[in-house]
């Protein structure tokens, strides 16, 4: 059973009542777009039902809109056509849902069509004679509320007798011209092109199903004949198919959909008159905003706190039981560790998917998505992206996940790619500790403005200033295309349900753990192996030398011999060997080995630095000590300061633009189901970062030497 309708018609309500929530992710070899599926409950015999994308039409444009033409004319690799399609419409704008019904009925599969949110209907008046709209298309119609379980039932039956039964018989008549040239086309091609996959082929230029059609071996002169032969009496078939469509669709519901002579004001529109505003719906939008904001910057500290808490007290105690050497430091630096900075997101992936889930079910989401399209097309981009850009100045890693609810390909993998450019949360302690350590606390207009404020402020709007090139580019480029047509239905407010945003929130991260947390496993074990080998006597006894000459205590004897470790290791020599490199920006080894530690996610960088200046590996951005560290370091066999003002400059910008975060690029490679795209966000990200460090660093050591002179 295929369940196909249009977007916004409660589509996905209908497919959890169905199924009990048992929602499964089918997978299509080659196909980008995930669609759901799950056994219906209670059937006898056994059905699955298919949850495909939601879509205007069959005239595909989109890979999710080409799944759904190749699903049901059973052109999928590895899955049959489905034996049933259940067309779902909006019961209060059955004029436009049947436009897409009236392609299902030409596939030759039994059709049952639900007619949902009768609720919502009859509130506004509108009654609809279901069992006369059956008799005119000679398929069941059953009137459905999906949130109400007794009305589904009589859907179930009829979904189980539909299997036995046959295709439907009524078709919208098209041009007799384009259903020729179409069965001609069927005929050229049999097997592999039906009347339905006819049509599209023939009337959809540069389309999906022309490109699909050429790449299952279909003739182009042939087709290029018949669109020839259609086009010599100088008609626009196109707009000759949509006349017919809509001309069928009047007469199929005539007399059988009732309305009022006026139009009934509903709460929604009340509503809407508010939200929808351009000052009064700015002002909430601001609102929600900032309200989701907070909860993924702050609320979630508490839980990702104890995360940590718990994963470090579970360290100790496996630490304590196991002697010390390489297996305690795999067990609890690498395993548990790496373990502990995959869940540590969760807590964040819960909240933003929930206010997601929320803002959705409850019908605000489409709101927000229509009051930012303006500021958004500035971008290339449409409404439907501003909610995860935003998320990304929490965590990228949710906010990646979140673009799932954008269903052009193209404003999707631009919206994946520009977040990353958004300052998340993990930037923070970098940022903080230099700041504070280096930036001069200089106070302008009686301590209302201060320098180190519009440092910590100009971290966050870099990564915003350089997105919009990086978007203009990406439109002209790899990504180009027309900008995304924003066609937008604004749903009825309801309340949302409890159960709905509990499935979302627990698909999303257990799909997280399941999906992106392994890999991220993965490479906080290659970078602990790094760190870790080789452990030679000959540093041991170094230190161990150092430490009589010094007289240290236990505790600085470990940190030093930490220290020592990590210089000598081959993540140590990785950083000498990238000193040439980074040296143009005015870092040292340590600079370098802080950043490629920092890899599996950017918090690492203060604990690395703790290290390398023999501090320990508990320090935090508030920690004075490594601030003193910091500001007293020098260059090897040097008097020279390591960290200065432009270095520090050049360090913050570095990490604001760079793609330094494992699990950024291991979701970006998950949501694009490509190893092409991290890797582009990743050497594009650290290009523009090297070069935007640089000069920064160049023009802050000028500066300072301008004003000095």
């Amino acid at each position: 059973m295929a369940l196909v309708g249009n977007p916004n018609t409660g589509k996905t309500t209908l497919f959890n009542a169905l199924t009990g929530y048992r929602r499964k992710v089918a997978n299509y070899p080659g196909v980008t777009v995930d669609a759901g599926r799950g056994p219906i409950r209670g059937a006898a015999p056994p059905l699955e039902l298919l949850d495909l994308p939601g879509t205007y039409s069959l005239a595909a444009v989109s890979p999710d809109e080409m799944l759904v033409s190749n699903v049901l004319c059973g052109r999928a690799a590895g899955h049959g056509q489905p034996d049933v399609i259940l067309a779902i419409a909006e019961a209060s704008n059955l004029r436009r849902s049947f436009y897409l019904i009236s392609q299902l009925l030409e596939i030759g599969v039994p059709v049952v069509v639900a007619l949902n949110m009768m609720d919502i209907a009859r509130s506004r008046g509108i009654e609809i004679d279901a069992p006369a709209l059956a008799r005119r298309l000679g398929i069941p119609v059953v009137p459905v509320v999906a949130t109400n379980k007794r009305t589904v039932r009589p859907l179930l039956e009829a979904l189980q007798a539909a299997a036995d039964t046959p295709a439907p018989a009524v078709r919208a008549p098209l041009p007799p011209p384009l259903l020729e040239a179409a069965t001609q086309l069927a005929v050229d091609n049999p097997g592999r092109v039906s009347l339905a996959e006819g049509v599209r082929i023939l009337l959809d230029c540069s389309g999906c199903a022309e490109t699909d059609y050429l790449a299952r071996g279909g003739s182009a002169t042939r087709l290029a004949a018949l669109r020839q032969r259609l086009s010599s009496d100088g008609a626009d078939l196109s707009a000759a198919e949509v006349r017919a469509r809509y001309a069928w669709i009047g007469r199929l519901l005539d007399g059988v959909v009732a309305r009022p002579d006026e139009p009934v004001v509903t709460w929604t529109d009340r509503i809407d008159r508010v939200l929808t505003h351009k000052v009064g719906g700015a002002v909430f939008l601001l609102a929600v905003l900032y309200v989701v904001f907070q909860s993924l910057f702050y609320w979630s500290g508490p839980a990702m706190r104890a995360i940590e808490t718990g994963f470090a007290a579970l360290g100790a105690v496996i630490g304590a039981a196991v002697p010390e050497g390489m297996l305690r430091s795999l067990i609890v630096d690498g395993l548990i560790g790496g373990v502990g900075g995959v869940v540590v997101f969760l807590p964040q992936i819960v909240l933003l998917f929930a206010f997601i889930a929320i803002l959705e079910d409850c019908g605000y989401m489409a709101r927000a998505a229509f009051m930012m399209d303006r500021l958004m097309r500035a971008l290339g981009l449409s409404g439907r992206s501003f909610i995860p850009l935003l998320s990304g100045f929490a965590c990228a890693v949710p906010a990646i996940m979140g673009t799932r609810t954008i269903a052009d390909r193209r404003e999707r993998f631009i919206a994946i790619l520009l977040i990353p450019f958004m300052s998340c949360s993990a930037r923070l302690p970098v940022y903080l500790v230099l700041t504070a350590a280096l930036v001069p606390d200089w106070r302008y207009l009686g301590g209302v403005v201060r320098v180190p404020a519009l440092v910590m402020l100009a971290m966050y709007l870099v990564g915003v200033v350089v997105a919009i090139p990086v978007a203009w580019l990406l439109r002209k480029t790899a990504l180009s295309g027309p900008t995304p047509t924003f066609l937008l239905e604004l749903p009825s407010y309801k309340w949302p349900r409890p159960s709905a945003i509990g499935q979302r929130v627990y698909l999303s991260a257990r799909s997280f753990l399941m999906r992106a947390g392994t890999v991220i496993l993965v490479v906080n074990l290659v970078v602990w192996a790094l760190a870790y080998f080789p452990r030679s006597a000959a540093t041991h006894a170094r230190v161990e030398q150092e430490r009589r000459t010094a007289g240290w205590d236990d505790a600085q004897f470990d940190a030093e011999l930490a220290g020592a470790y990590l210089r000598d290791s081959y993540l140590g020599r990785l950083g000498r060997g990238l000193e040439p490199v980074i040296r143009p920006l005015g870092w040292d080894w340590r600079i370098g080995v802080s950043v490629l530690a920092s890899f599996p996610a950017r918090e690492l960088v203060i604990a690395t630095l703790g290290t390398l200046f023999n501090l320990g590996q508990t320090e935090d951005e508030g920690s004075e000590q490594l601030r003193t560290a910091i500001r007293t370091a020098t260059w090897d066999h040097s008097d020279r300061p390591l960290f200065t003002l432009p270095v520090a400059l050049s360090v913050m910008v570095f990490f604001a633009l760079c793609a330094q975060c494992a699990s950024t690029l291991v979701m970006i490679g998950r949501e694009t189901r490509s190893r092409v795209w991290p890797v582009v966000s990743f050497v594009g990200m650290t290009t523009i970062a090297y070069f935007a460090a640089w000069g920064v660093s160049v023009a802050a050591r000028t500066a300072g030497a301008w004003f000095v002179g």
